[in-house]
């Protein structure tokens, strides 16, 4: 089994032939991690979490859920869910201009850039920012329909794991964010922590 390590903050591109499963682990837990996937012959079909709603009838992916592009194709199958259920699809990847809104004006990493960086190392360039599947993420709606996203209680060691139904360019991001917003805390208190990935 092969590991690829994302560090604290970073993100990582990597490659997965149809078939092939690979599991996402939060060493430390607590830690979420913004999840890409493309068609690897055109990387202008990406994973839709919104699209896969419509077929799963849940905005929280779980065990036997296909996962499908925005082509409507069907890209990944969640196999095993170690985190017990705490994952979102609903908030858009950190950005720049998501730091600057909640006034943070100096430069920030974010999971926009992460996924930018780890497509341009695979010789991508790519204009547009997918929503990604944010796994370990505890994004909650009120009754009143407020949507909240405190720290999540994901245990260290806690996985997904995956199967490709294409072959595909993955890219995980750990998530950066560590501002210390009331009730959109998203990571641990004690910062964002890193992240491995096992190919099977």
């Amino acid at each position: 089994m092969a590991t690829i390590d994302i560090p604290a903050r970073s993100g990582r591109a990597f490659r997965v032939a149809e078939g092939k499963r690979f599991r996402i682990v939060t060493p430390k837990g607590k830690q979420a991690a913004d999840f890409f996937a493309y068609a690897a012959d055109n990387v202008g079909e990406w994973l839709s979490p919104m699209h896969s709603w419509v077929t799963t009838r849940s905005v929280r992916p779980r065990p036997g859920d296909i996962l499908i592009s925005r082509y409507r194709r069907p890209m990944l199958e969640l196999t095993e869910d170690g985190a017990g259920g705490v994952h979102d699809m609903m908030i858009a990847a950190c950005d720049q201009a998501r730091y600057e809104h909640f006034g943070h004006a100096a430069a920030h990493a974010s999971c926009s850039e992460n996924l930018r960086n780890a497509m341009q190392r695979c010789g991508h360039t790519i204009d547009v920012i997918p929503q990604p599947i944010n796994f370990f993420t505890n994004t909650q709606v009120s009754p009143a329909g407020e949507l909240l996203s405190p720290p999540n209680p994901v245990p260290p060691g806690a996985y997904v794991e995956l199967k490709a139904l294409m072959d595909l360019i993955c890219v995980v991001s750990s998530c950066p964010f560590d501002l210390q917003i009331p009730g959109w805390t998203i990571n641990d208190a004690g910062g964002p922590t890193e992240l491995t990935i096992e190919l099977q």
